[in-house]
């Protein structure tokens, strides 16, 4: 076969204007050399504080592998000129021709590889991933995905900094911090019963701590109530502030405990914005879940980490395993083994 190459019909989602076949081994066609999706036009990328609620759209269009087929789209920059050797990923979907992406979530993202407040020249991307599935062992499947790359985007883009609050005495540099400049704060922070803290603004040499269960100006240390990492929202507005659990573990077969509690908990890294883990493991799976519990799991494959996915195979040996949370219901994964030297 020259011109096409023929697959069995076991792409999921294979709607619209095929008609429905049920009678096993039938097949469809697919283009010998698939059309890759592109990036027809990129938002004004020179980013500030006061564009943060804005909505940027990327207008692109879909894989054409010749027949309707779903697809996983992924929307990457890097620095110009590398290849994409250490992308940012900004865009995990489904649907690629209208990616949308508010100013701040996008500096956000971008601010984990490059600095702030200057202009960075950036080149962008759109990844297409058919969408097989896996237990057919159809073409497609396993380590070689129909895989199909978007001619490179190259624009120049102004990263913003952000207003932050540091904490103080917490036990550990960090800081929490206001994407839109408004007086409001969030971020990932890991609290320490023996480390009661108070925030600082730089800016303003304000000290806030409490005061009658409110923020105030040089109140007293704040006591954590338990020991590890919370997702914390400060409003120096109202001068309120909100510490929710935000504890993210492995758990499975592979793991010390089991499928049972507690899960093997993760750090997290705001320069990178990756939660990761050293650890021992045995033969057997493993998830990510959040808090101990599965109202919150991740599953599935490096490259695409799903809400309830697919338990994650794993032999025996000592990892390294880093989790990248995409929108809060996706990400991405890497596991590197530990060798002995």
């Amino acid at each position: 076969m020259k011109n096409k190459v023929l697959l069995y019909l076991m792409f999921i989602g294979l709607i619209g204007g095929l008609v429905a076949c049920e009678d096993e081994g039938e097949t469809i066609n697919m283009l010998e050399n698939p059309i890759a999706p592109s990036i027809q036009t990129m938002p004004d990328l020179m980013l500030s504080r006061d564009r943060g609620t804005e909505s940027l759209h990327f207008v692109a269009t879909p894989v054409d592998p010749g027949f309707q087929a779903s697809a996983r789209y992924f929307l990457e920059a890097a620095a110009t000129g590398t290849n994409f050797a250490d992308p940012v990923q900004i865009f995990n979907g489904v649907h690629a021709e209208m990616i949308e992406v508010t100013a701040s979530e996008l500096n956000t993202a971008l601010l984990k590889k490059f600095p702030a407040d200057e202009t960075s020249t950036l080149d962008f991307r759109l990844r297409a991933v058919l969408v097989v599935d896996a237990g057919t062992g159809a073409p497609g499947t396993g380590a070689n995905p129909f895989e199909y790359i978007s001619e490179v985007q190259t624009a120049d883009v102004y990263l913003y900094g952000l207003p932050r609050l540091d904490l103080l005495n917490s036990g550990m540099d960090q800081k929490i911090e206001s994407p839109l400049g408004n007086g409001v704060y969030s971020g990932f922070v890991k609290l320490d019963v023996d480390h009661p803290f108070t925030l600082l603004d730089p800016d303003t040499d304000t000290e806030y701590g409490l005061s009658g269960g409110s923020l105030a100006a040089d109140g007293a240390a704040i006591q954590p109530g338990t020991s590890g990492w919370y997702q914390m929202t400060v409003d120096v507005n109202e001068l309120t502030y909100v510490t929710d659990p935000y504890m993210i573990g492995l758990v499975g077969s592979a793991t010390p405990n089991g499928w049972d509690t507690p899960d093997q908990k993760m750090d997290y890294d705001p320069k990178t914005g990756t939660w990761s883990i050293t650890i021992d493991l045995v033969d057997g799976e493993i998830k990510f879940r959040k808090n101990d519990g599965w109202a919150w799991n991740l599953g599935g494959t490096p490259d695409n980490l799903v809400q309830g996915g697919d338990n994650i195979a794993v032999t025996a040996g000592n990892y390294t395993i880093t989790l990248n949370i995409i929108d809060d219901t996706t990400g991405t994964y890497t596991i590197v083994e530990n060798t002995e030297e």
